[in-house]
């Protein structure tokens, strides 16, 4: 991965994301998990984007509404852990 600063100059980019890595793994069976992250970020009006892998998913919210997903997520039941 690229560190933002590293980019060159003109290129074009979204910069400054946060990320939510959802402690897996998931059984594929399982369903909602990315849902029951992503509703509560939607009703809280922060925008994200997800990337989902074989056994986890990662959501980036923009770093200037960190603030705001952790509040959305943590009244919805959710823990947030940092490293």
């Amino acid at each position: 991965m690229l560190p933002q600063d590293d980019l060159a100059e003109g290129i074009e980019a979204e910069r400054d994301w946060s990320l939510f890595t959802l402690q897996g793994p998931f059984p594929f069976a399982l369903t909602g998990v990315l849902s029951s992250v992503l509703c509560p970020l939607a009703q809280a009006g922060v925008p994200i984007f997800a990337v989902s892998t074989f056994d986890t998913d990662h959501v980036l919210v923009p770093a200037r509404l960190r603030e705001a997903a952790v509040a959305a997520l943590t009244a919805a039941g959710h823990s947030i852990v940092s490293d």
